[in-house]
């Protein structure tokens, strides 16, 4: 793969430093954000133990300042067993030891901040981990008790209350409600290891902004939102059965028992007044897995700020559903004030140069590429076009850090790797794998410890293991070999990331009809094209300057599978 850069742009990673120092303080500054995340305990590990640590991100601080992002998104960092990959949070105002220490945090956070990167951290406020003192409280408190009102506890069904309180399934497989030693049964929609907290308790509401301010004050930027569309619940009882519910969760829009209801705006509300606080305000961006006509709210000014759409991952390899989706995300940001968010991989979906790869499904060879519907199925793996898949992945993400708005990257994606699916029994820790054995082997393969050398015990990850086996094949794609190699996955990724950081502009946005179908065509302010073909036969480039493509040109002509950036 090659590509072409102008070489009269200047770069921005050289801008002056009174520059990238006001980019600092400017509160919008993640309206067209590239936010790079971190799955902490596979990015690096500093001391040999195989679980990668804070030490680890920071000593790998100058690769992503040559990367070219503006943020990192942290994934969960606090003390957990690792009931659910430290979704099942202890303490949400520490850090868990295997990781490091508040200090260690601190060091961290300031050396991000010196090479101008922002850090936006997870927050997980719809459930606690069983092991969270609270929770231990709770479960030594009698029925009633000022305890157990910080989280869903309820009486069972039956005559002696032997039967859950309703028939509604957890997330994870099995049902939402574990019975305690007392006979009382607790709700948790994910693990049992991670009982729902109750918001409509307002000591759990004011300890969140507690942790809101306590992160905030250490220098966090921003929040990343899990679950924002689950905190408030209506448990009025009787409590309606799944069939009562419907087959998609039934209700009107905004009444389902404990999904995106109207109430949790109020929560963010509250947020908002806290992110406010501070110079620039903090951010916040939603996890929330709504009907995209209510996806607005959580974007709101008055709230989270932003929200994360989906809609793109989801996609089909088909021009069509993604101008379709890009025009309508792109409406529905403007009316909310917020700008949108695109994103292709993270650590809960199959990497998406593995999806790209894989053979579409159904009979529509045009329009299925399902990617990954065998890893949701438990099913045998077919057989993967590496190549294909990588070529795609570079130029659906060249075209995505075109858009307008903010651009989230996983970690690995710029390397090329691809899902590891050839885990072993043992060696799995992801709970769906384990309460969905046969539907679901879980969410492991895109969270291997990253290669950094091309040998080694652990592929320069640490100095021992890694705590999820890594495959023979991750070397050839290690940091390491990337680096020496301009034309390599790596080398695409920072050039389209400097270019990106130099053409951005105002948020406007233009298509431009092309004769053919398969070609995705757009203009932003300053005069730059993005040109993306999805199909196979190679297609004329306007009259321009070639910046930028993600696989080489055919006697000056975008080939398929390919994006072009012009001037």
């Amino acid at each position: 793969m090659t590509s072409t850069v102008n070489p009269d742009l200047e770069s921005a990673v050289d801008a002056p430093a009174a520059a990238l120092a006001a980019t600092m303080e400017d509160p919008n500054w993640w309206r067209q954000a590239s936010v790079y995340q971190i799955y902490p305990r596979s990015f690096a590990d500093s001391n040999g133990d195989g679980i990668g640590d804070l030490k680890g991100i920071t000593s790998r601080i100058p690769y992503l300042k040559s990367l070219g992002v503006d943020a990192v998104w942290l994934s969960p960092f606090y003390p957990s067993a690792l009931a659910d990959g430290g979704y099942d949070v202890d303490d949400y105002r520490d850090v868990d030891p295997k990781l490091g220490t508040l200090a260690d945090f601190d060091e961290m956070i300031a050396a991000l901040h010196e090479a101008r990167i922002k850090l936006i951290a997870d927050i997980v406020p719809n459930h606690t981990s069983n092991l969270h003192e609270w929770f231990q409280e709770a479960l030594a408190s009698p029925k009633g008790s000022a305890a157990r009102d910080r989280y869903i506890f309820r009486d069972g069904l039956g005559p002696d209350g032997s039967r859950p309180p309703s028939d509604w399934d957890s997330v994870f497989g099995g049902p939402a409600w574990e019975r305690t030693e007392d006979g009382q049964w607790y709700m948790h929609i994910f693990a049992r290891e991670q009982p729902d907290l109750n918001w409509d308790n307002r000591e759990v509401r004011d300890d969140f902004l507690k942790t809101l301010r306590f992160w905030s004050d250490r220098g966090v930027d921003g929040f990343r939102v899990d679950v924002a569309h689950a905190l408030t619940k209506d448990l009025t009882e009787p409590l309606p059965s799944k069939a009562e519910l419907g087959p998609q969760g039934g209700n009107n829009l905004g009444e389902h028992p404990f999904w995106d209801r109207d109430e949790v705006h109020e929560v963010f509300a509250e947020w908002r007044t806290v992110f406010n606080e501070y110079t620039p305000p903090r951010t916040a961006v939603a996890e929330a897995w709504v009907h995209a006509d209510r996806r607005a709210r959580y974007a709101s000014p008055d709230g989270l700020g932003q929200a994360f759409n989906f809609d793109l991952l989801k996609a089909d390899w088909n021009p069509r559903q993604f101008r379709e989706i890009i025009t309508k995300n792109l409406v529905e940001a403007t009316s909310s004030g917020a700008s949108s968010t695109w994103v292709f991989s993270n650590h809960d979906v199959v990497r998406h140069a593995t999806r790209y790869g894989l053979p579409p499904v159904g009979a529509d060879s045009d329009d299925g590429q399902d990617g990954g519907a065998w890893l949701m199925s438990g099913g045998t793996e077919p057989e993967l076009d590496r190549a294909l898949g990588e070529r795609r992945a570079r130029a659906v993400s060249q075209l995505m850090l075109a858009l307008p708005g903010s651009a989230y990257l996983y970690q690995g994606e710029e390397l090329g790797l691809h899902e590891v699916a050839d885990i072993a029994e043992e060696d799995r820790q992801d709970p769906t794998f384990f309460r969905n054995r046969g539907v679901d082997v879980g969410r492991d393969g895109c969270r291997v410890p990253l290669p950094w050398t091309r040998d080694g015990e652990s592929f320069g990850f640490g100095f021992g293991g890694a705590h999820l086996p890594q495959p023979a094949w991750f070397g050839d794609y290690a940091v390491e070999v990337q680096e020496a190699d301009p034309s390599s996955h790596l080398g695409f990724y920072r050039r389209a990331l400097e270019l990106r950081r130099e053409l951005q502009g105002e948020e406007d946005f233009e298509w431009v009809d092309e004769p053919s179908a398969d070609v995705l065509h757009f203009t932003r302010p300053g005069g730059w094209h993005s040109v993306t073909n999805f199909g196979p036969a190679t297609v004329d480039l306007p009259a321009g300057t070639v910046l930028l493509s993600s696989s080489p040109l055919e006697d000056g002509r975008l080939p398929g599978d390919t994006t072009a950036w012009l001037v």
